[in-house]
């Protein structure tokens, strides 16, 4: 049975790796959100990050509704499905040079011409309070238990959280 703090490493790190979440504004369209590309400063093993970064362009709708910082909502599922989550927190512009610098990369170069100075970019900072955490680690076998009499419930106890993020 995992605790809290097992479940929020396992967050971190499948983020890290995983890197797409849906970010959406809750009091903008609907709360409708879309695929971005989350990038975590690296952090030591007890800690936790200090923000997830996400670069996109002023000229999106997304960029101009955030205006100098809102609220966001998030969704997040690991490439394995092994564990899911939903967390919300606040966005705010954050085009810190060495941070840029730190974080660019050949993926986020190629959708700026201008390079780390083109007058589109936007470095957005997402720092996020609360989530809720799913582990999904026995899906697989989920089925099979329960064809064999197993109450599914038993399989998810102690696989969910609501954490702190902040």
């Amino acid at each position: 049975m995992a605790d809290t703090r097992e479940i929020e490493t396992k967050f971190w790190k499948a983020l890290k790796d995983d890197r797409t979440l849906m970010l959406g504004l809750p009091d903008v369209d609907d709360g409708r959100a879309q695929p971005m590309t989350a990038q975590l400063d690296d952090w030591e093993d007890e800690s936790r990050p200090a923000a997830i970064y996400i670069f996109t362009s002023k000229d999106t709708d997304l960029a101009q509704d955030i205006g100098d910082g809102r609220r966001f909502t998030a969704n997040f599922a690991a490439k394995g499905h092994e564990l899911f989550a939903s967390f919300e927190g606040e966005v705010r512009p954050f085009n810190d040079a060495s941070t840029i610098e730190r974080l660019w990369n050949p993926f986020v170069a190629a959708w700026f011409e201008g390079g780390k100075d083109d007058p589109k970019l936007l470095l957005l900072r997402l720092e996020p309070e609360d989530a809720h955490i799913w582990l999904n680690e026995n899906s697989l076998f989920a089925g099979v238990r329960l064809l064999l009499g197993r109450d599914p419930k038993k399989d998810y106890e102690g696989k969910t959280a609501e954490v702190h993020l902040a």
